[in-house]
């Protein structure tokens, strides 16, 4: 089932008297900012709901339950994958009222938040405390908690620390129907029930709305150390990523730049890398002083081979933020370049990246697309950005077909087609070739048991024709 319901003057007399007319937008012009994200998809929904706490919450989800309104809830808009894009005609709910940290309790690591606090915000709370939230999105500053839970998105760090998935203990939520749900606990170790809390972190807002979260801090590291290490070819930096994971000190973050991404940022003001360089690791080590020099070393032994140009390690924070600064400028560059690019996050084993890089290239090749490649080296999440323009026919339907070559590509490599951008609208088409067909229908009775009728983000996650469409 799914909603089919029209947003009435009736609803919004209702919605405007419970929530207060300030918190219930219905001029076209305030709403359309409210009907993207950074997919680049655009739909008007026709109003937009800001409730400021649970309850209001509960108000706006039994309202459009009982009238089958679609409601999408969004955050910041910074997902990539549609999943914040409402349903036209239907209603978006915003968390930017859900912005209060309620506690930092230092003494039990954890952080109590609602989902409109941005991820920046938490960390420097918790940092005042002298903890952090491990997940760290390149939005960070802008991104909120709520949509780090809705696709589970990470960062660098879940190389070390996790994902949301593993650095949440527990949820309060509202379901489909308008009911009351708390999931997990609020310690480390709890067995008691389903986990529902690792169910809801990146279901996309299709199963429930959240509107607290209980997050697991960790304590700062003292010392942290930022390396570089250059390689003629992808092959010798992923045999290098390979050997550093197999080891025992793991990096905070192990990134990876291939040929193509050097191109664009290889002249730039401190990146200096010589002309042979084919591939590109950015490391960051953390922990105890005695522990980062020991760790350091252990890293360039393993990051060491025939193909290794260069080792560097910063020798501060200026020059720590010189070896990122490459990282950090590539996706603004190829936004320039081609400002309607496809930028699919996948994953694929570690043991297999060389092999997915160089292929990707042979893809290129015959599609006559330019392919770009960088992303989380250490868990092999690897962000392939498609560069061409999609309002030219011809161009938009190679790009298409190599997008759908690719994907084939993750799957045979034993992958994944989402890492962390989540699925959304823009991924539902392909979610049949990774999930067999009971698991979706196994799927589709857990989104019915949530939302009987169908309202929370309908379109998204599921393929077409499935039961949230």
């Amino acid at each position: 089932m799914s909603a089919t319901g029209q947003v009435t003057s009736a609803l919004i007399d209702e919605l405007s008297g419970r929530l207060g007319s300030d918190a219930v937008l219905t001029d076209p012009a305030d709403c359309w900012t409210y009907g993207y994200d950074n997919s680049r998809r655009q739909q008007l929904p026709a109003a937009v709901l800001m409730p400021g706490d649970h309850e209001e919450v509960v108000t706006a989800v039994q309202a459009c339950n009982r009238h089958s309104v679609s409601l999408t809830v969004r955050g910041r808009g910074t997902g990539t994958a549609g999943a914040a894009v409402p349903t036209a005609g239907g209603i978006a709910l915003s968390t930017e009222r859900l912005n209060r940290i309620h506690a930092i309790d230092g003494d039990n690591r954890v952080a109590v938040v609602q989902p409109g606090v941005c991820n920046g915000e938490l960390q420097r709370a918790a940092g005042e405390r002298g903890f952090f939230w491990p997940p760290d999105p390149t939005s960070a500053d802008y991104c909120s908690i709520g949509g780090n839970l809705g696709c589970n998105s990470a960062g660098p760090r879940a190389i070390k620390y996790g994902t949301p998935r593993e650095n949440t203990l527990g949820l309060r939520a509202v379901a489909g129907d308008g009911t009351s749900l708390r999931t997990g606990c609020y310690t480390t170790k709890g067995v008691v029930g389903y986990d529902f809390t690792r169910l809801l972190i990146g279901s996309e807002g299709t199963l429930a709305v959240i509107t607290e979260a209980t997050l697991l801090l960790t304590p700062l590291p003292p010392c942290l150390a930022t390396m570089r290490a250059t390689y003629r070819k992808m092959s010798d930096a992923a045999a290098a990523v390979s050997a550093i994971m197999a080891q025992p000190s793991t990096p905070r973050a192990l990134e990876f730049m291939d040929a193509a991404s050097i191109s664009l940022i290889r002249h730039m003001d401190g990146c200096a890398l010589a002309d042979d360089v084919g591939a590109m690791l950015i490391i960051d080590f953390d922990g105890l002083e005695a522990t980062v020099a020991e760790g350091v070393e252990t890293i360039r032994t393993a990051a060491s081979n025939r193909g290794m140009l260069e080792f560097r390690q910063a020798r501060n924070a200026v020059e720590s933020a010189s070896l990122w600064a490459a990282r950090k400028a590539l996706s603004p560059a190829l936004r320039t370049i081609a400002p309607k690019k496809i930028n699919e996050d996948v994953v694929v084993p570690v043991s297999r990246m060389a092999e997915f890089i160089d292929a990707l290239n042979r893809l290129g090749e015959r599609y006559n697309i330019r392919i770009v490649n960088f992303g989380h080296a250490g868990n092999g999440n690897i962000h392939v950005n498609l560069l061409g323009n999609p309002d030219d026919p011809g161009e938009n339907e190679r790009m298409n077909a190599c997008l759908a070559d690719v994907f084939n590509l993750v799957l045979r490599l034993g992958g994944t087609l989402s890492g962390e951008h989540g699925v959304g609208f823009e991924k539902r088409t392909y979610v049949g070739l990774e999930i067999e067909p009971a698991t979706l229908a196994l799927m589709e009775k857990v989104k019915d048991q949530f939302d009987p009728a169908g309202i929370l983000n309908p379109g998204k996650m599921f393929p077409e024709g499935a039961v949230s469409t």
